[in-house]
Order: C-alpha cells, then sequence, then structure tokens
C-alpha cells in the first residue's frame, strides 16, 4: 500500500480520499475548509498544516481542485517538496493548457505526473465507480493505474499530457447537449399528452437512447435513481455543467473547431444557472426548457 498525499476535499475528493483509506493506503491529507478536514478525519485520513506538509513522504499525490489556477498553484507549492520521482495526479476538471503547463512543472523536477479527470458524479465518488480519463507518458500512467483502481471501476489511458482534460472536455459536452435534447423530448410529450412513461419505454430501447435518458432520465418515474426523483439534489450542478460547457468552447476556438451545438447548449445552461438555478442538479435543465414555453 502506498502514502498518498491527498488535497482538495470537496464533495468529489472527499469520497475519493476516503476509498483509499478503505483500500489500505497511509492517507494524509488537505484542505483550506475545516469541514472538509474534519471530514476526511472521521474517513480515517491523517490531516496536515498545509499542501507542502501533506507530500512529504508521500509516494502518491493527488489533487482534486476547482480550475487551472488553482491546480498550478498548488503544484508550484508542493512540487518542491516531494522526493524525486513521486507520482502526482490531478483529477480536477481543467483547461488542456493548464494541464499540460502543470505536466511541464512535474517534468522539470523529475516527477512522474497524470491529468486524470473524472466522470461519475458524487455518487461514483462514494461508490468508487467513477471513469477516469488519464493523459500522461506510459511510466506514469502505469504507475498510476492501480491507485485510481481504488477509486473507479474504468481508467482509460487517452493519450499524452493534457489528453485527459480534452476527452473529459469532449464527453461532458457530449452529456450536456444529450440532456438538452431529452428534456425537450420530454416537454413534448407532455404537450402532447403522452406519458413520462410511455416515452421512456419507447426511447430507452430504439434510436433514440443515451445515458442522459436511461439512467439519468430527468423526469421522476423511469429511472428510480436519477435526480429527478429528489428534488434535483445534484449528483451533478448545473454550475459545474456551465465550467465544462464552457472549458469545451475555450478549447474549441484555440484549436479552431466548430461546435455550434455545444454553444448553443453553454447558452442554454448558463442561462439556467443566471436565474439562480446553478446548484440544481444538470438534468434540472427540464425546468428551464419548460419556462421556454411561456415567453
Amino acid at each position: 500500500m502506498a502514502n498518498v498525499a491527498f488535497i482538495g476535499l470537496g464533495n468529489m475528493g472527499g469520497p475519493m480520499a476516503a476509498n483509499l483509506v478503505k483500500a489500505g493506503h497511509k492517507v494524509t491529507a488537505f484542505d483550506l475548509v475545516a469541514a472538509s478536514r474534519d471530514q476526511a478525519r472521521s474517513d480515517g485520513a491523517a490531516l496536515a498544516e498545509s499542501g507542502a506538509a501533506a507530500v512529504k513522504g508521500a509516494d502518491v499525490v493527488i489533487t482534486m481542485l476547482p480550475a487551472g489556477k488553482h491546480v498550478l498553484g498548488v503544484w508550484n507549492e508542493v512540487i518542491p517538496a516531494m522526493a524525486k520521482g513521486t507520482l502526482i495526479i490531478d483529477c480536477s476538471t481543467i483547461d488542456v493548457e493548464s494541464a499540460k503547463q502543470a505536466h511541464a512543472l512535474a517534468a522539470k523536477s523529475g516527477m512522474l505526473s497524470v491529468d486524470a479527470p473524472v466522470s461519475g458524479g458524487t455518487g461514483g465518488a462514494k461508490g468508487a465507480t467513477l471513469t477516469f480519463m488519464c493523459g500522461g507518458e506510459d511510466k506514469a500512467f502505469a504507475a498510476a493505474k492501480p491507485v485510481l483502481e481504488n477509486m473507479g471501476k474504468k481508467i482509460v489511458h487517452c493519450g499524452g499530457a493534457g489528453a485527459g482534460q480534452a476527452a473529459k472536455i469532449c464527453n461532458n459536452m457530449i452529456l450536456g447537449i444529450s440532456m438538452i435534447a431529452v428534456g425537450e423530448a420530454f416537454a413534448l410529450a407532455e404537450k402532447l399528452g403522452l406519458s413520462h412513461q410511455a416515452l421512456f419505454d419507447v426511447a430507452s430501447t430504439s434510436s433514440g437512447q443515451c445515458w442522459s435518458l436511461t439512467t439519468y432520465c430527468p423526469v421522476p418515474g423511469p429511472v428510480p435513481t436519477s435526480p429527478a426523483n429528489n428534488g434535483y439534489k445534484p449528483g451533478f450542478a448545473s454550475n459545474l455543467m456551465v465550467k465544462d460547457l464552457t472549458l469545451a468552447q475555450d478549447a474549441a476556438k484555440a484549436a479552431g473547431a466548430a461546435t455550434p451545438l455545444g454553444k448553443h447548449a453553454q447558452e442554454i445552461y448558463q442561462a439556467f444557472d443566471a436565474a439562480g438555478h446553478g446548484g440544481v442538479d444538470f438534468s434540472g435543465i427540464i425546468q428551464h426548457v419548460r419556462s421556454l414555453a411561456g415567453k
């Protein structure tokens, strides 16, 4: 078992660190938020007074932070305190350029590094069923995979530095677009007098089938585990979808790619967020779709 430093103990990072403890790793954790530190202690992690203190003696360092500037700030802080050859994994969802800069920082100091953003939401973090999309050299990925397997069920090596972030951005653009499409279909079905269950029974076994429908159906009933059955309490909040769709648009602009549906999805989720619904699960976008009919 490894000595693991975990920095960033929020809604995703906290449960992920707890699963590493359950797997038998010695976890030393740090977060700026006192409540997150307290929860990590309850979950069996040791606490450090700073990120730099957390990484001393660590075999593996994992970060789970809000944005690229936070990742670069923390990596600049902790890498000088790490032993040469230590593996550092960033599980945050950030822009591709910041991910590449983080890899460069690690390489300059002789560290192995992987960008490994996740898919699966808070339920996946708690259940250790996340998908990890990984970027980095083969040697770094080989070292990271056994650790990531304690927190997820599918670990994919997508390519070199930043490739994990690229895969995450593309995947979540599909997710945002498809959830709006499913929401529109159910809103139309309601107007046409078609029951939610009837549409689900047809579309879930026909050409309209997709994850947004069969796993995360945006109306109560057909999929009991969907947030729609729990007042749209977030597994993945709408403001996070705005973040990811914005990252996708920034990447598309930088790469010279045309993503008209991705751009429109971003605008729709931004409007939902601006109306005060950023903390609602992203499947709650059906509420916004319904509201458009009255305009």
